[in-house]
């Protein structure tokens, strides 16, 4: 990556003009491929980046923009911005930022392409997600703005828009948070709201230009949440100066009573989000992604899948000891390649000298280890088993039986999978796999004592 600030540069001789095909033409080292889409202040650009071997999205200012006298150091100011948060907010759901150039007559923002759309094609009446994904999607929101929080760095422009789809065909819930450019981070203070973010999602705080914390981000994702729930927003007005009016002053409809098939518990939460007094909100997004994780763990949520949703996994995850050193980063990786799966009582996981290179978590109810028919520990939420055949790759057999007693979730994980995660998250299994061992030998010579 690479940040590149130019005090003078010539417009790009190859991008092309306004409203034509850019297919062939080059911006830097970069082959642009199409345009992607226009705002009133910056076209953004598939393109092909031949040096890295992929593909990424450029977003380049419009020279009309900045030319213009009065916004045009805004806009320069607003892409500097982005720029610099360049190799900071790598989260696998925060689209990330590769290069940059920001100068007098050209900025432009080199990032990771997103191929699936943005949330605004499911924000409408008639198009919007079913509820267990809508759920999902605000869930990793919360805890993509609260990794960016914990680095000081306030969003500030949270809205559909700015929330893009990895999926294929824009239906999954996998998504990732884009356009930083109005962020507050702890070295920027640049606070000319009138010129910055979308009155519609604003806090009655921004509004107002009062001093702001991660909370206006925590109202702004609540009336996404409205939206996608209802296909509305929660204020609307033909007159901005009326709709600001009705930010700051009035109260915010349930969502339930535009689409009262809706749980009243979402009405809680959107209601929580998006209190006009920061005091009565959310104070942590870790406890707005608890209230999400308990709507789906509780069967609130019309679903037509038996699967574990990723919010539920995440959250299973965080609880477990093994994972108390993982970061929010590793713990999304390790949901990467982590399969799950309920069994039936009587199916066998493990056979005692038997080949295998997985192991295991006990996610819920119980499992019988036994040796030779003796039965040696039953093992419950939390436990792992398995990892002797990973630990020692040598010898990878199975010393055990390992049998469900009762029906139980378990989470497995593939040797092969563990060698090919980062080296940051690989490590942390190995530290968690040591702490098992010295608790299993502190329990064999307690029990030796205790015999003799």
């Amino acid at each position: 990556m690479s940040h590149r600030q130019a005090k003078q540069a010539a417009a790009p001789t190859g991008l092309p003009p306004a409203g034509s095909e850019p297919l062939g033409h080059k911006l830097g080292k970069y082959e642009l491929i199409k345009k992607l889409g226009a705002g009133a202040s910056s076209s953004v650009y598939l393109a092909r980046d031949p040096f890295a071997g992929r593909n990424v999205a450029i977003k380049v200012a419009s020279p009309e923009a900045l030319g213009d006298p009065d916004k045009g150091r805004i806009y320069s100011r607003l892409f500097l911005n982005e720029a610099s948060l360049a190799g900071k907010l790598n989260h696998p759901h925060i689209v990330q930022i590769y290069d940059a150039v920001v100068a007098d007559t050209i900025c432009y923002i080199v990032m990771e392409y997103v191929a699936g759309g943005t949330l605004e094609q499911h924000a409408s009446p008639g198009r919007l997600l079913p509820l267990d994904q809508i759920i999902e999607v605000i869930f990793k929101c919360t805890r993509a703005l609260d990794f960016a929080h914990r680095l000081g760095i306030i969003h500030r422009d949270i809205k559909p828009a700015n929330i893009l789809l990895a999926g294929d065909h824009g239906n999954s819930s996998d998504i990732k948070i884009g356009d930083f450019g109005a962020a507050l981070t702890g070295k920027n203070q640049f606070s000319q709201i009138g010129a910055i973010g979308s009155p519609a999602y604003m806090s009655p705080e921004q509004i107002l230009e009062h001093p702001l914390d991660h909370r206006t981000d925590i109202y702004s994702l609540g009336v996404v949440l409205f939206q996608l729930l209802t296909g509305h927003l929660p204020f609307e007005s033909e007159s901005q100066a009326n709709l600001v009016y009705r930010i700051v002053h009035d109260e915010a409809p349930r969502p339930s009573s535009l689409r009262p098939d809706l749980p009243p518990a979402l009405d809680r939460i959107v209601a929580r989000a998006t209190a006009k007094e920061r005091e009565q909100r959310y104070q942590s997004w870790p406890d707005m992604a608890r209230d999400l994780t308990d709507l789906v763990r509780q069967g609130r949520l019309p679903s037509d899948s038996s699967d574990f949703p990723e919010s539920e996994r995440f959250d299973t995850l965080r609880a477990l000891p093994f994972f108390a050193d993982f970061s929010d980063v590793e713990l999304w990786e390790v949901l990467r390649f982590a399969q799950w799966r309920r069994i039936t009582p009587g199916t066998v996981m493990l056979r005692s000298g038997h080949r295998g290179k997985t192991f295991a978590f006990v996610i819920s109810g119980q499992l019988a280890v036994s040796r030779g028919g003796t039965p040696l520990d039953v093992l419950c939420r939390g436990d792992c088993f398995g990892e002797m055949a990973i630990l020692n790759r040598h010898v990878p057999t199975r010393g055990a039986d390992v049998v469900a007693l009762t029906e139980a979730d378990i989470v497995t994980i593939h040797g092969r999978a563990l060698e090919q995660a980062s080296d940051a998250c690989r490590l942390h299994f190995y530290q968690s796999f040591v702490g098992i061992l010295v608790n299993r030998l502190n329990t064999a010579n307690q029990r030796l004592a205790d015999i003799s």
